[in-house]
């Protein structure tokens, strides 16, 4: 169940881990200091540019905002997660031990053969009552983890709808030939880079989303 979850949570992870050090953002805005539109971000002459997507993502209100409460929430349900596990998997390799017992007692005839066939009704009892708990309780829980991948899912494309519109409006004018992104390159001229810009018109463009 694990690997369930950590499936689940990967994309949303990836959105925002990628930020990078404060000495490689000069060129970029920061959302929670200062309000700049895209019009003030100057951006570089030239037919190609590029773009550091991964740290858009990371650094963008987008992401600091509800992509930080799905964080949360995904560290929530993944919790649940394993505590259900443990409970049934406990639960199973308890009742298996003590089955295991029984029978070791049975073979050195430390236990009646009645006794031992009620001790082995008690067990199974108590299997098929965890059993019926988790078929219960199992449902419910990945009909929640369902939507929340749903959540995630739609919260990827608005960012990268975002970042797409972003770009679009940047070369409204098609002033670039192409837009690149950096990961995609090996090495670049950073005066072509327009992070910043499109960092800024991702934040104006969700603001203006929101309203």
């Amino acid at each position: 169940m694990r690997k369930f979850f950590i499936a689940a949570l990967a994309v949303l992870t990836l959105a925002g881990c990628k930020e990078k050090k404060a000495a490689e953002a000069e060129q970029t805005t920061n959302s929670e200091t200062t309000e700049v539109t895209t019009s003030e971000v100057k951006t570089p002459e030239g037919e190609y540019v590029f773009v550091d997507v991964a740290y858009v993502i990371g650094q963008s209100d987008i992401v600091k905002t509800e992509g930080k409460k799905l964080e949360e929430k995904g560290k929530t349900l993944e919790e649940k997660g394993q505590k259900l596990q443990d409970k049934f998997a406990k639960g199973e390799q308890g009742v298996q031990y003590e089955m295991q017992k029984l029978n070791e007692k049975y073979q050195k005839g430390l236990i009646t053969t009645r006794d031992a066939e009620a001790k082995q009704e008690e067990l199974q009892k108590r299997m098929a009552y965890l059993q019926n708990q988790a078929q219960k309780e199992l449902p419910a829980f990945q009909k929640e983890m369902g939507e929340f991948q749903e959540e995630m899912a739609v919260f990827n494309n608005r960012v990268n709808d975002l970042i797409l519109r972003a770009v679009q409006a940047i070369n409204a004018n098609k002033k670039y030939k192409m837009v690149i992104n950096s990961s995609a390159v090996l090495d670049y001229d950073k005066s072509y880079d327009i992070t910043g810009a499109v960092l800024s018109k991702v934040n104006e463009l969700y603001k203006a989303d929101k309203k």
